[in-house]
């Protein structure tokens, strides 16, 4: 089969184009992908991560073709795929998995030893994460589909809630996962450091969780007005002000019970130094805000290689931080991609049957794939909305 595709290509640091690019085969390189599927994008979202590439914070190659959080329509499928038909509407974890290797066997999907020579994991249209082609399209190749595909078990229910379905493929688990992993539960107090979608995604997760109190900390007044909007207490980092006295003040404790990191490798310091980068400035603050025997969980990218790091130790992703005060305080630490297949059916479930409403938390925003460019931009300059990119004018305005 052949037809026309466009997607959403890298072209350089702070530039992004929309392309016409191949139409996907059932291929892997020069041999078939007989378990593999096409998609028709229904929805595609652009991620915080994706701005990572963009800015020319990582070593993206120009001419990739961007996104992993896709959601798409199954139109055609290999000769050994047996549970996924045409017509199927599902939801793709961003992590690319084989459902073969001991991680895949263990749960571990995000970390699949056999989709990327290069290191475990693997994602679409992403730096390192074994050159699969990306789901900012119009149609994309989804590999060992039975294994990793969602499947929605009613289409039209699913179209009409589709905003928050799309979040499915990557920042909802995402967001969940960093909660779970820091040990949020009934009646705990939570620290979010970030409030872009996936803080957001986080935060609305705690309160899922069960948590009494969750506090989210930024920089950017439209980002903490919509954690507002959803029942969270804020911190403005631009502020001046020691954080401990800031807790104090919302919880009458100096320390939280969980903490989880959103923000990632570009993050940026505190109070009158918000200007200034400090990559290791969310980690330690996480060890001192975190009460003794706390967890901490880092959803937030960390990379191995970012060339426009400030310095050279952090150019190659080595950090300075003050370990012996987790270490002191018994601290857990939780790293890594989050494992969507992990959660992404029960949290599925919360959203049909409408126990939450993510994408009000995230802001969603539909736009189209033309609009993608603007929509980067718009993303990279702070604005408080998760831009999801409906290529085919499927979803209703």
């Amino acid at each position: 089969m052949s037809a026309a595709n466009r997607g959403v290509v890298y072209k350089g640091p702070g530039n992004v184009a929309v392309e016409s690019i191949a139409y996907p085969e059932l291929a892997l390189g020069n041999r078939k992908c007989d378990h593999g599927v096409i998609l028709k994008v229904v929805t595609t979202n652009i991620c915080g991560s994706d701005q990572h590439m963009v800015r020319g914070r990582t070593t993206a190659p120009s001419g990739l073709v961007l996104g992993h959080e896709i959601t798409g329509l199954v139109i055609e499928t290999g000769r050994d795929v047996e549970f996924i038909k045409p017509g199927d509407l599902v939801s793709v974890p961003f992590n690319i998995a084989c459902g073969r290797c001991r991680n895949c066997k263990e749960g571990r999907t995000g970390i699949c030893l056999n989709v990327n020579p290069a290191r475990p994991g693997a994602a679409y249209g992403y730096v390192d994460m074994g050159g699969w082609v990306g789901g900012q399209t119009e149609y994309v190749m989804v590999p060992y589909a039975d294994f990793n595909l969602l499947k929605f078990p009613d289409a039209d229910q699913a179209m009409e809630k589709i905003r928050d379905l799309t979040l499915l493929s990557d920042i909802f688990p995402t967001g969940f996962h960093g909660c779970v992993t820091a040990g949020v539960g009934p009646g705990s107090t939570v620290y979010i450091a970030g409030a872009g979608p996936v803080g957001l995604a986080a935060a609305v997760s705690a309160q899922l969780l069960g948590a009494a109190c969750v506090i989210v900390g930024d920089m950017i007044e439209e980002r903490l007005a919509q954690a507002r909007s959803f029942g969270c207490e804020t911190l403005d980092l631009t502020q001046e002000g020691d954080m401990a006295d800031r807790i104090e003040a919302i919880l009458g404790e100096r320390e939280v019970d969980a903490f989880v990191d959103c923000v990632g490798f570009e993050a940026h310091a505190c109070g009158c130094n918000h200007g200034k980068e400090a990559p290791a400035t969310v980690l330690n603050s996480a060890m001192q805000m975190t009460r003794a025997g706390g967890q901490i969980g880092i959803p937030g990218l960390y990379v191995t290689e970012d060339p426009g790091a400030a310095d050279d130790a952090a150019k190659q992703g080595a950090l300075s931080m003050r370990f012996g005060l987790g270490w002191a305080k018994s601290h857990s630490f939780h790293t890594g991609q989050c494992p969507v297949m992990k959660y992404h059916r029960p949290l599925m479930q919360a959203i049909l049957f409408g126990k939450v409403n993510i994408a009000d938390a995230v802001n969603v925003q539909m736009i189209t794939l033309d609009q993608a460019p603007k929509g980067y931009a718009d993303f990279d300059g702070g604005a408080a909305k998760k831009f999801v990119i409906d290529p085919h004018g499927s979803v209703a305005a």
